[in-house]
């Protein structure tokens, strides 16, 4: 926060300079930091310079992605007319060269996000046609009873099924041997043919990392770059499709508990606290164990189907539930952890806080 702080505020000041061949071309003062003559026709571009900066360091503060656009428009105006007072403005370039690049990878970045957005268009116009029927007590009968009191206690019973969800959440994720690293991450489940789009912005000594997982026809890539151009990881093959497959049904489990009733899931009944799942998407089938506490909370999701792409392990996985909250009158996960279940002890990689959740959406939203 404190490094965008002052990167607004020098493109801020920059600007504010600017306004100096504007005064000096237009005998408003005296202007002594510039000795070559500045006609009123420059003066214009001087002043016309300095207010797209100022304009370039407030969407810049507020997050607007376009504020890079604006940035290069102005840098450009700026270094014709540091050219023409090269002798006196010629360290103007210094400041500019920094905001340039900075808007450079600021493009490549939203360039990245796009492919995400344009993949949540896609699956919006070809995945969408389950129907908005409501969830009924008939709908729970095939259900374990601990799992009918969970979709109870969520409050999903007499509402719509479920089509598609969005999630946003935000928090830390780590791997061993390394410091937490804060984040914040949009999704998007669609759940007719299962496909999972999830956008994550990480920060890491000040910079943002963003990647993108994507898990559509049975296929998972996980793609993280630096400022969305230079690679640092991008993996696919077998053991990532059955990895999101878990993750999916994880998301299903904890996120959007009226689909539970899917015919794609074979339950099991193991106790008043516990219950088996085995969800199958094509060719892939993974197996969950969900555990259940007496006010109907599901309190904790086990699997040793998902492959630990760090330690390039398969490792008993778990997602263990702290808080639950209010969302669209739905009582669902607020507080929780991710685990890996390595031979020497648990090892929490992921703190995640639900932010905002909605269903049924046709549209993408940021």
């Amino acid at each position: 926060m404190i490094m965008k702080f002052i990167f607004a505020a020098v493109i801020f000041i920059h600007g504010l300079i600017h306004f100096m061949g504007f005064a000096k071309a237009f005998n408003y003062g005296e202007i002594n930091q510039l000795m070559i003559p500045v006609s009123r026709t420059i003066g214009a571009l001087w002043l016309l310079t300095g207010f797209l900066f100022v304009i370039t360091a407030m969407l810049f503060f507020m997050k607007k992605d376009n504020w890079g656009m604006v940035a290069a428009v102005a840098v450009v105006i700026s270094e014709v007319v540091i050219i023409m007072s090269w002798k006196d403005a010629r360290f103007g370039t210094i400041p500019n060269v920094l905001i340039l690049a900075a808007a450079f990878f600021s493009f490549t970045a939203v360039r990245f996000e796009n492919t995400f957005r344009a993949d949540v268009q896609q699956q919006f116009l070809s995945n969408n046609s389950l129907p908005a029927s409501l969830l009924t007590e008939a709908d729970l009968q095939p259900l374990p009873a601990p799992v009918q009191r969970y979709l109870h206690y969520t409050g999903v019973v007499n509402k719509p099924k479920v089509k598609n969800v969005r999630i946003v959440f935000e928090g830390q994720m780590r791997s061993r041997g390394k410091d937490w690293f804060k984040f914040r991450s949009v999704q998007y489940n669609f759940l007719d043919e299962p496909a999972r789009l999830f956008f994550i912005k990480g920060k890491m000594f000040g910079v943002t990392v963003p990647g993108y997982h994507h898990y559509l026809q049975q296929k998972a890539v996980m793609d993280i770059r630096l400022f969305g151009l230079f690679g640092i990881v991008k993996m696919d093959g077998e053991e990532m499709n059955k990895t999101e497959t878990v993750t999916f049904f994880n998301d299903m489990c904890l996120m959007a508990p009226a689909t539970l009733i899917d015919k794609r899931i074979r339950w099991e009944a193991i106790d008043d606290t516990k219950s088996k799942a085995i969800f199958t998407n094509g060719n892939i089938s993974i197996t969950a164990i969900l555990y259940f506490n007496e006010k109907g909370q599901l309190i904790n999701f086990t699997s040793d189907d998902r492959y630990d792409v760090n330690e390039k392990l398969w490792i008993p996985f778990s997602t263990l539930v702290h808080e639950y909250k209010k969302f669209e009158n739905h009582n669902l996960l607020y507080k929780g952890d991710a685990v890996w279940h390595y031979p020497e002890g648990e090892f929490v990689y992921g703190k995640f806080l639900l932010k905002d959740i909605e269903y049924n959406g046709n549209e993408f939203k940021n």
